[in-house]
């Protein structure tokens, strides 16, 4: 933008993107005016990869990628990570395994990443783990396999990262491992893509999560694509479902509790639930919960007496009046 301000306001203006999310939208309206908007579809991937997937938990991916590394004997693979903080923990996995390599992300400076990548051109490192700045614009021919360690959370991502493999005309596979929480964004890249991916047993008679649309306890319920400004919508069918269940048993609860208290402050049998170890904080008890239980008695005996008080100012009022007078 500051560089924008020192050319004059004649000066023709292109912007190339490879996508366009929302924060470049938003910098496409501000450097340009009434621009002339151009836009390609998204390519598919290409018909010689073979996509394949893993419906995996989180703690069974580094086992998953023992097993491809030892019993299959793959080279020339590219590890996709949603951070590089992940990118480390992998690498160094990896070299704990005994396999042969490196990782690239954003902590490298310019000077190890060109190391890194003409390791792993030349044929030095046979496995790189990497983070979304490799899926493109690297041009590497001989790319085997394309490794997806964390679902992108858009289609188009995953086109770019299965894109590194199958190139010259060559074939290529793409295995991704998709855990319980992340099936939600790969139904929707099936969605994207017109059909279903491949899903493999996993070895060694490991037993992963049901592929289904899963949701957070708590959470914002199932993911339903995204809206026009590329924020996730989200269906919250599990929360009225959840309120309609509890709703019950949360009244039988609280009706009991003040039956309870009524009995108590006639000077009935205090209800034996709870055990206290000495008798001052069971006579304590029993002195709060009559004290509560009057002023229960006395809130549903200000309320029934209509026209003493408008709002809820003049209820607060009587109140003051009938618990706090001398």
């Amino acid at each position: 933008l500051s560089i924008a301000k020192l050319l004059p306001s004649t000066c023709q203006t292109i912007m190339f993107s490879a996508t366009m999310p929302p924060k470049i939208e938003q910098l496409a309206n501000t450097l340009l005016h009434n621009p002339a908007i151009v836009k390609i579809a998204v390519s598919r991937p290409a018909e010689k990869i073979h996509q394949m997937a893993y419906v995996c938990h989180e703690t069974q991916k580094l086992r998953i990628l023992s097993h491809l590394f030892h019993r299959e004997h793959l080279s020339r693979v590219i590890i996709f990570t949603s951070s590089k903080l992940k990118t480390k923990e992998i690498n160094r996995a990896l070299r704990s395994m005994n396999v042969n390599s490196g990782e690239m992300h954003s902590d490298l400076s310019q000077a190890e990443r060109d190391d890194v990548m003409y390791r792993f051109k030349t044929g030095q490192i046979d496995i790189l783990v990497a983070t979304d700045s490799v899926a493109r614009g690297i041009d590497i021919d001989d790319i085997s396999v394309v490794i997806n360690y964390d679902v992108p959370h858009d289609a188009e991502d995953y086109v770019h990262r299965i894109g590194r493999t199958a190139r010259a005309e060559r074939d290529g596979q793409a295995i991704t491992l998709i855990r319980g929480w992340d099936i939600v964004y790969f139904i929707q890249i099936e969605k994207f893509l017109g059909y279903g991916v491949e899903k493999l047993t996993l070895p060694n008679g490991m037993k992963g999560p049901e592929y289904k649309a899963m949701t957070k306890r708590g959470g914002r319920g199932v993911f339903h694509g995204r809206d026009k400004k590329g924020k996730p919508r989200y269906q919250n069918e599990h929360r009225k479902s959840r309120n309609k269940a509890s709703a019950m048993p949360h009244a039988k609860q609280v009706s009991a509790h003040h039956s309870a208290c009524e009995e108590s402050a006639n000077g009935n049998n205090h209800p034996k639930k709870h055990s206290h170890r000495n008798g001052k904080q069971k006579k304590l008890r029993i002195r709060r919960e009559s004290s509560y239980a009057k002023f229960l008695s006395d809130c549903m005996f200000l309320s029934s007496r209509k026209g003493r008080f408008q709002g809820l100012s003049g209820l607060l009022l009587s109140l003051r009046q009938q618990w706090f007078r001398p």
